[in-house]
């Protein structure tokens, strides 16, 4: 391992930039809001970095591509406060986000191939019944309520026509799937919001077997993403062990310098604010 003294302290924000594409500007702006530990300056006023600096981005941009700016963020300043249990929570949450996004894949992609597999008749004559046209008739195909079948209206799941003449709900084949759908999404525990927003793929994309294509598209970002956080999470792995040991390797008594506040969520850090050293 090795020792303090033998890292690399002639870093300068340009040589740190320079491996991710960066400014240099950004660099500082990154040191500034916690996600590099405070670097040491020259007398005459210049930033000093380090090898851990660059350990320092090269984690805080993983976690970036895996997790977002504003967790990466988050775990940066954590693990710069001395709060590893707070940097960890903020990295399960991601892990919670993807672990539930790919049981709503699982769920839409099962749902799908129920719809393409028994197709609504639209025969009258077809033995497996009529098409639906009133919301009575829906509601007793899904062994639902009328008044469930309004609420999903109102959501936006379901978008039926009105009859001209008496101004009731007309359902066609497109509604009868659309329904279906949902009522498959609702008994896996899915709200109407991310039910409806499933829909509108559908609609957009044209039915079901044209979804086929998003819900691919689907899978590869969230396994991109996935990918991504595996990278993300060796980085910290790396970068906690060799924070740790520049911790450990202080003087007795003395404290690693207190970390900057988090910068305001609405503001990229890239974006030079002012010219410095």
């Amino acid at each position: 391992m090795p020792s303090k003294s033998a890292q690399k302290k002639n870093l300068r924000p340009a040589d740190l930039a320079r491996e991710h594409g960066l400014s240099a500007q950004a660099v500082r702006n990154y040191e500034q809001d916690g996600f590099l530990p405070p670097a040491e300056r020259t007398p005459t006023g210049y930033r000093l970095y380090t090898d851990l600096h660059a350990a320092a981005l090269r984690t805080f941009l993983a976690l970036v591509r895996a997790y977002g700016h504003r967790t990466a963020g988050a775990v940066m300043n954590a693990v710069h406060d001395g709060r590893t249990d707070d940097a960890l929570t903020a990295v399960h949450r991601g892990h919670g986000q993807v672990l539930r996004d790919r049981e709503t894949l699982a769920a839409v992609r099962a749902a799908v191939d129920h719809l393409t597999a028994a197709a609504v008749p639209a025969d009258p004559a077809d033995p497996a019944g009529p098409l639906p046209r009133t919301i009575g008739d829906l509601a007793h195909r899904l062994r639902l309520t009328p008044a469930t079948l309004r609420t999903w209206e109102a959501a936006g799941i379901l978008r039926p026509a009105r009859d001209p003449a008496t101004g009731y709900r007309v359902f066609d084949a497109t509604d009868v799937r659309d329904a279906d759908l949902a009522h498959l999404l609702r008994r896996g525990g899915y709200r109407l919001a991310d039910i409806a927003a499933v829909v509108e793929q559908i609609r957009t994309a044209g039915g079901t077997t044209a979804l086929a294509a998003t819900l691919a598209g689907w899978q590869q970002r969230l396994t991109d993403r996935g990918l991504a956080m595996l990278k993300a999470s060796a980085h910290l792995h790396g970068y906690l062990a060799q924070e740790g040991r520049r911790s450990s390797a202080l003087p007795s008594g003395s404290a690693a310098p207190p970390p900057l506040p988090p910068p305001p969520p609405s503001r990229h850090s890239s974006t030079p604010r002012r010219t410095a050293r």
